[in-house]
């Protein structure tokens, strides 16, 4: 195998894994251990990951915000792995919430499509649009300042409209999760503090995201892995379920 192809599968273990170990890359290719470490610091040198005892992790990057029309688009086939096992969490007469979210979205979308029996509290203005009068899904709006960005309500009064509600399930967007630190951040400020809420008003919080994200981290940090029950990825056939402990 040539460096350059083993450095490559050491960066797309690191992308699915998070870490790995000089022992288990040289028993993976077949080298030397002091050879896999002249491959971490080259990897290193090049700013693609961050060497630790025995090993290597990512170096994590700074998450870029961007309109939810651009995120709507972005990862669509990943997000919809997502939202469809996120969809197997629901059950008939659950009172849900949905956030801010373009996984969030098409989750709402298999709701309607499949004309689940679910109430839905929403603070994503898109989400109401999706379900017809003859639909057996009930929709209640969060008020408050609408931020257009962000495609959603935020703020305030929009945090004492949710505490309103007890729901029995939550799915939280993100733009980062650092195991490392326990963190779970996203760009905006007032949307940290909506976040906030909805978790402190909820039974079980599912935080979806595409797996890229174990890697990112963003400006404001609005839980740790604490507050969260599970968190949902794109691994496997349907999207996978991790228990939130799994990574503290």
């Amino acid at each position: 195998m040539f460096t350059e192809e083993r450095l490559n599968q050491i960066l797309e273990l690191l992308e699915h894994e998070g870490r790995v170990q000089v022992k288990d890359l040289s028993k993976k290719f077949n080298i030397s251990e002091p050879m896999i470490r002249k491959d971490l610091q080259r990897l290193e040198k090049e700013g693609k990951l961050k060497r630790t005892y025995g090993g290597a992790i990512l170096e994590r990057r700074k998450a870029e915000s961007t309109s939810i029309e651009t995120r709507l688009i972005k990862n669509s086939q990943i997000k919809s792995l997502i939202a469809e096992r996120a969809f197997q969490e629901l059950a008939d007469g659950d009172l849900i919430f949905l956030d801010i979210s373009s996984i969030n979205y098409l989750l709402a979308k298999l709701i309607s499509e499949r004309n689940k029996k679910v109430t839905i509290v929403t603070n994503m203005i898109e989400i109401p649009s999706l379900f017809g009068s003859d639909s057996d899904t009930e929709i209640i709006c969060i008020g408050g300042n609408y931020n257009k960005k962000l495609g959603g309500v935020i703020g305030s009064a929009a945090i004492d409209n949710i505490l309103r509600y007890r729901v029995d399930k939550a799915f939280i967007g993100s733009c980062g999760i650092n195991v490392y630190q326990g963190t779970i951040s996203n760009f905006d400020l007032e949307e940290a503090y909506t976040k906030k809420a909805i978790i402190n008003c909820s039974k079980t919080v599912y935080v979806v995201m595409e797996n890229e994200k174990f890697n990112f981290d963003g400006p404001y940090n609005f839980a740790s892995l604490d507050d969260i029950n599970y968190i949902i990825t794109e691994s496997g056939d349907i999207g996978t379920l991790f228990p939130s402990h799994q990574f503290s």
